[in-house]
């Protein structure tokens, strides 16, 4: 679910805690999280509710007037759903990717990264694509995507299973190794 930047500091308040979406099928559910820019959201419930049944203070409580939200509704087809949330704190990757991993952690991330490979159709990939983003900080994933011959959005994903691990931080523009993805090339690189 895409959050404005103001909505966003509103559900870290508390100011806001609730949205309606209108969908085909629910994107979220009960307990599930998601990785904002100021933290993580928390969906504490999620219904299909009756747009005839929303209420002014649904409205405030989403961060809006009654007549703005409905009128938002109105623009998608699919059943409305309220969405109850809260913040749930810091994302946890950032103090992740700051922190140098000791040796024993260091071993067990080249593992992880090994096993990554393996598992891998195209074979590995793992310090190729550390390496690139090394190398070309803050550039273009499309850019750096073609110049090894790979599409735009398979080559986001892997990366994006890089910052699952702490190794890598999206910038405005592109990526950069994370003081602990850096650490993990160093191991990785032949002596």
């Amino acid at each position: 679910m895409l959050f404005p930047n103001a909505d966003l500091e509103r559900i870290r308040t508390g100011e806001v805690d609730l949205a309606f979406r209108r969908w085909k099928r629910p994107m979220h559910v009960a307990g599930g999280r998601q990785r904002t820019r100021m933290g993580v959201v928390e969906f504490v419930s999620v219904a299909p509710v009756s747009p005839d049944s929303l209420t002014e203070d649904d409205a405030r409580r989403a961060g809006t007037t009654l007549t703005d939200l409905l009128a938002f509704l109105s623009r998608k087809d699919g059943e409305v759903y309220r969405i109850e949330m809260r913040y749930a704190g810091e994302d946890e990757r950032v103090a992740l990717r700051a922190k140098r991993p000791g040796k024993k952690e260091t071993d067990a991330l080249v593992a992880k990264l090994a096993d990554m490979d393996r598992r891998s159709r195209r074979g590995p990939w793992t310090q190729e694509h550390l390496e690139l983003i090394e190398a070309r900080p803050g550039e273009l994933a499309e850019t750096i995507a073609a110049s090894i011959g790979r599409e735009k959005k398979p080559f986001k994903a892997d990366i994006r299973r890089l910052k699952e691990l702490g190794l890598t931080e999206s910038l405005p523009v592109g990526y950069r190794l994370s003081p602990r993805g850096r650490a993990v090339l160093r191991a990785l690189r032949p002596s």
